[in-house]
């Protein structure tokens, strides 16, 4: 799934870690693949599949699904 980085930078500065929020700024790319791009959120302390759901549209597995189903 791609996110757009200012996204994660958000999530991470309205949970206090202004730190992290600042070392994502610098080491990710602007459009974040949570497959292609996991070793980075994890270096991070991020986990994708925790990123996919707080941002993935809100609707756990089924914004999963109609994000996989809208791909034709």
């Amino acid at each position: 799934m791609n996110i757009d980085k200012d996204q994660i930078l958000q999530l991470l500065r309205s949970q206090g870690d202004d730190a992290k929020a600042q070392q994502a700024d610098q080491e990710l790319p602007g459009q974040v693949d949570t497959d292609r791009d996991a070793g980075l959120l994890s270096k991070l302390g991020i986990d994708p599949m925790d990123l996919v759901k707080k941002l993935g549209g809100g609707g756990g597995l089924g914004g999963a699904l109609g994000g996989l189903l809208g791909k034709g």
